[in-house]
């Protein structure tokens, strides 16, 4: 496969030597991208020994190429390794002032950085904030691990070994095609159920973990439907790309519609969307006002279980996957989890722990998965694109089962 590894300006840079030499021993051709500063650590003799590829610094070299976009465009992984303080600052920024950064600009791979610098660097929250941006943005993260540093310090801040660069790698790698020929359908963000022209009930979501999971899907070769119930725009955004179609909805009901036409066509259906269990039983044609000087009385009635209604219809070899958003805690969490799995009849849960400050909203997000035995065969915890991707190796597990 087509690596890309970045090398930064950091003591560490040699350790990067080790990586490119796992990776060509695996079989991969790999282009070594230093910055400037990493060559006065490591030069670019020794890169283009290990690699067995020409290498440059600059976007100035091999212009007729366009190499910034070229590299970038036939990359299937990028490693940056070591990533300095300096350089995760600009990468969650967008900056292309040199070629490491035109690349990463350029591609749609997957990217797997390594950190590594002083444990104050690491601990600041500048540094804190953008690692929250880029692993938002899907960026993959090993390390860094807790030990001596450069003079003398120990703490966090040192870069992972070598061989954690590679194993991590060689994961990504792995998962890089591995729903290729599945159709997966989503639903994503939360419904609105109207109470007149104005008005509506509605939830806290976001839209933010369905999109991950459309995203991680196609990102690994599926092709995938997005049912989008009231999503963010800029949320959303990031689900315009090849390899999704999406389709919007409002209410339950809409939503119900849009999801059960693309079940017809899917392998896999996620719902993640957060769907009101209740909708006003009559909606009001006008909006409703202060003039009659009585307050307003709104009657509900029961929205259908859609998810549930998927299992009962699901086709021989489909794979229905619930979300269970929950305040409960502990143990009341998981039997909550595992009541709400069998009353639906569905092959996967995952049990979603949510509350004024977790679940909705944030950037992170916590899952217990239960299969249809009800045992817990995942907790996945990280960003929602780390999260989406724990997901589904759940069920490509439980597919294979």
């Amino acid at each position: 496969m087509e690596i890309v590894v970045g090398v930064t300006g950091g003591i560490a840079a040699y350790k990067a030597v080790s990586v490119v030499r796992l990776l060509i021993g695996d079989g991969h051709n790999v282009h070594v991208v230093p910055t400037q500063d990493a060559l006065r650590f490591v030069g670019l003799p020794t890169w283009e020994a290990i690699s067995r590829n020409r290498v440059t610094a600059s976007v100035h070299e091999d212009v007729p190429q366009v190499r910034h976009v070229a590299l970038g465009q036939a990359a299937e992984l990028i490693i940056v390794a070591p990533a300095t303080a300096n350089t995760l600052a600009s990468m969650a920024a967008g900056l292309a002032d040199d070629l490491l950064g035109t690349t990463l600009l350029a591609s749609s791979a997957p990217v797997l950085v390594a950190p590594a610098m002083h444990t104050q660097m690491w601990l600041h929250p500048a540094t804190r904030a953008n690692m929250a941006t880029l692993r938002a943005r899907g960026v993959h993260v090993v390390g860094p691990d807790d030990g001596p540093l450069t003079g003398g310090d120990s703490g966090p801040g040192r870069m992972s070994e070598p061989e954690a660069i590679h194993a991590a790698a060689t994961a990504l790698l792995q998962r890089r095609h591995d729903l290729a020929g599945l159709t997966i359908a989503v639903s994503a963000g939360g419904t609105r159920e109207p109470i007149d022209p104005v008005r509506y009930i509605g939830n806290r979501s976001s839209g933010r973990q369905g999109v991950a999971l459309a995203v991680a899907a196609a990102d690994r070769g599926a092709r995938v439907l997005l049912a989008s119930a009231n999503v963010e725009g800029d949320v959303l955004a990031e689900a315009r790309r090849p390899g999704i179609e999406i389709s919007s909805a409002g209410s339950a009901a809409e939503l119900s519609g849009a999801i059960s036409q693309l079940a017809a066509q899917a392998d896999v259906v996620i719902m993640a969307a957060a769907v009101a269990d209740y909708r006003v039983a009559e909606v009001s044609e006008g909006k409703l006002t202060k003039e009659s000087g009585e307050v307003p009385t709104i009657t509900l009635t029961e929205n259908p279980d859609i998810v549930a209604g998927l299992a009962s219809r699901r086709r021989p070899g489909q794979t229905i996957v619930g979300f269970a958003a929950e305040t409960a805690r502990g143990e009341e969490l998981l039997e909550r989890g595992r009541r709400k799995r069998r009353r639906k009849g569905l092959d996967l849960l995952a049990v979603n722990e949510v509350g004024w400050t977790t679940g909705f909203g944030t950037p992170d997000n916590r899952l217990l998965i239960l299969d249809a035995a009800d045992a817990v065969i995942a907790e996945v915890a990280g960003s929602k694109r780390e999260v989406a991707d724990g997901l589904l190796d759940a069920v490509l597990a439980a597919r294979r089962g």
